[in-house]
């Protein structure tokens, strides 16, 4: 239970970078040509992936007043880690690791730390109102390697224990960071220092859990073997000393160190494919703070640390690979048969829906403007230029903006082949979400626009753009039509989760087959059978509580996680729409709207005419889109 003025769970305090790791695997860092990016940072990582793992975490730290630094406060903000620790240096650069991962063994690593933010952390960024909103701090074995860094965490540990906190000690050892090795040499792990471990063992007395690789108590406590590095460290302190060794897990030690090296506490084991070590540890430690920080048993501890290292150690990134708890406790439920978690479809899906989202989204009002086709006819029948389609399409944009007017729950569906300048106008209102067709206009089967490549095409796309899928497809179909189909988009869900960009996939039924209670569910069941599993589905509207009902089964059987329904418009009159939104109220999962035609058919028509300008246009879609918005609040 937290004491009287805690906020928090946990402080963490030093290193912040972004990492740029090589996605060319089995590549050398000279030859890596692509690169993904990710926080990064032994502490930063611990903030996030305890926040994922439920605590209330902050780091306190530095980072550049740039692109870089804005990035990793906003993903804190996004991971829901406390961002009232982070300072802005307008004077430094945010760090950067750059990282290849050559083999299972091998994994050339390159800092750029020289006079970068996070170490010009001072005694002035510390603040004894932070520090005691908190149960516990975290500090890092690389932030005591500079004289004014040193000081800002002694500052912290002292006041720490002056409120009656809790001090953890991530040895946390890079010896080319302590000036020990060359630029080249960022994946060196051990180097002894008698300067090194003499300025650590200072540390020691002051800490509750002191947690470090065999490496790293070696230089801890100053000695050559672990027996005799544990012992001083017992010596000098009386925190749980917990052991990290890699693929055998962990040893915990809460009291006295034994002759037997094994004579300590272990959690349960997992064997794993080995794909990069970084960012191991600090899943492993907020594993094990997950547990710590909530009074769990240490075998828990250990248990938790140890599964949380076995994602990270069989995932590329560091931070965004750290699992949510929700994800730990499925592991642990269900286990796996992969020893490479990341080839575990059930756990990606689950990662993936309870870590990748940017913005909740409780009800979805979107204008759709992302048709083509129709435009297209609607040009060539009063003669005028197909670029005045994408300038029509910046008018939609004007028009949904006046209606959303600031607030949350907004969106567009804009297409690239016309919506180009609509769809950077529209990025531009960070609040809006924004989705993309890819299918070809009346494909049936189901074909891609550009190119059946569609992996190729997504990795150009923003990350928070979703995928959007029309497919005209009736589970009375024929089933070679069926299975050409469901292949089609098994390949667009799969090149999705790759790339990490939401899908909604369409499904209209109604136009190909009689559309009972039932027809919509089945079709939903026949493509969760397939794997495919969208964040969001666009659906006809239904008359039918009952066709809602089975909808929604169809959904909680194979999809807890699913985001929501929007419905479709189909050029339907505004009152049918309406009706219609009454309609979907019974159901829960129904979040709201993307409408097209029926906001802009009419405005397109007059304006491609010439009959109006580009306000009358503005003005009339607006007062359509504002109509079925408030028609679907008032529903």
């Amino acid at each position: 239970m937290a004491a009287q003025g805690e906020t928090l769970d946990v402080i963490t305090i030093g290193r912040a970078s972004v990492d740029l790791y090589g996605q060319q695997i089995g590549s050398r860092l000279e030859d890596v040509t692509s690169f993904a990016k990710s926080v990064g940072g032994c502490p930063a990582n611990i903030a996030i992936g305890t926040a994922r793992l439920g605590l209330k975490s902050a780091w306190l730290g530095r980072v550049g007043d740039e692109q870089f630094g804005r990035f990793i406060y906003e993903q804190m903000a996004r991971e829901g880690a406390s961002t009232k620790g982070v300072i802005f240096d307008p004077e430094r650069l945010t760090a950067l690791a750059i990282l290849a991962v050559e083999d299972d063994k091998t994994f050339p690593l390159i800092f750029y730390r020289e006079n970068c933010a996070d170490m010009a952390l001072s005694e002035g960024d510390i603040s004894g109102e932070m520090i005691a909103s908190a149960k516990a701090i975290l500090v890092s074995g690389t932030h005591f390697s500079r004289e004014n860094t040193a000081r800002a965490q002694d500052k912290a540990m002292a006041l720490a224990k002056a409120n009656g906190k809790r001090v953890v000690f991530d040895i946390d050892y890079r010896p080319n960071l302590w000036g020990l090795a060359g630029h080249a040499a960022g994946e060196e792990r051990y180097i002894a220092s008698d300067t090194v471990s003499e300025q650590l063992k200072k540390v020691l007395p002051q800490c509750d859990l002191i947690v470090g690789t065999e490496e790293e108590i070696l230089i801890g406590s100053g000695e050559s073997d672990l027996l005799s590095a544990l012992r001083v460290i017992r010596s000098l302190s009386s925190a749980v000393i917990v052991l990290k060794r890699g693929p055998m897990g962990c040893i915990v030690y809460p009291d006295a160190i034994s002759d037997d090296l094994e004579d300590g506490i272990v959690g349960q084991g997992f064997p794993i494919e080995v794909y990069n070590t970084l960012g191991a540890g600090d899943a492993f430690m907020s594993g094990f703070l997950r547990g710590w920080l909530r009074d769990e048993p240490l075998a828990t501890c250990a248990t938790w640390a140890n599964a949380c290292g076995a994602f990270a150690v069989s995932r590329l990134l560091c931070s965004p690979e750290i699992p949510s708890f929700a994800e730990l406790e499925f592991f642990l439920k269900n286990g796996s048969p992969h020893t490479a978690l990341r080839k575990d479809e059930a756990i990606n899906h689950v990662h993936w829906a309870t870590t990748a989202r940017r913005r909740n989204y409780p009800t979805l009002m979107a204008l759709a403007i992302d048709h083509r086709s129709q435009l297209e006819d609607l040009a060539n029948r009063f003669g005028a230029d197909s670029a005045k389609i994408g300038a029509f399409k910046a008018l939609a944009v004007k028009a949904a903006e006046k209606i959303a007017d600031g607030r949350d729950g907004y969106g567009m569906l804009i297409d690239d082949k016309f919506g180009r300048h609509a769809l950077f106008a529209a990025s531009k209102n960070e609040k809006f979400w924004i989705a993309k067709p890819v299918e070809l206009p009346g494909s049936r089967p189901l074909r891609f626009e550009f190119s059946q490549d569609i992996g190729s095409q997504l990795v150009e796309w923003p990350v928070d753009h979703c995928i959007k899928c029309l497919c005209f497809y009736h589970p009375d179909d024929d089933p070679a039509l069926k299975a050409e189909q469901g292949e089609k988009l098994r390949a667009l869900y799969d090149a999705a989760r790759k790339v990490g960009r939401e899908l909604l996939v369409e499904i209209i039924a109604g136009k190909h087959g009689s559309l009972e209670s039932d027809t919509i569910a089945r079709a939903l069941t026949e493509l969760y059978d397939l794997g495919i599993k969208p964040d969001w589905w666009k659906l006809e509207p239904q008359t039918s509580p009952a066709a809602w009902q089975a909808i929604e089964d169809a959904i909680a059987q194979h999809d807890p996680y699913c985001r929501g329904i929007v419905l479709l418009g189909l050029e339907a009159p505004a009152d049918e729409l309406k009706a219609a939104f009454a309609a979907a109220k019974v159901s829960p999962m129904v979040k709201g709207f993307a409408v097209g035609r029926t906001i802009f058919a009419s405005a397109a028509e007059k304006w491609l005419a010439g009959k109006i300008d580009d306000a009358a246009a503005i003005n009339d879609m607006a007062e359509r889109f504002g109509a079925l918005c408030a028609a679907w609040e008032k529903a």
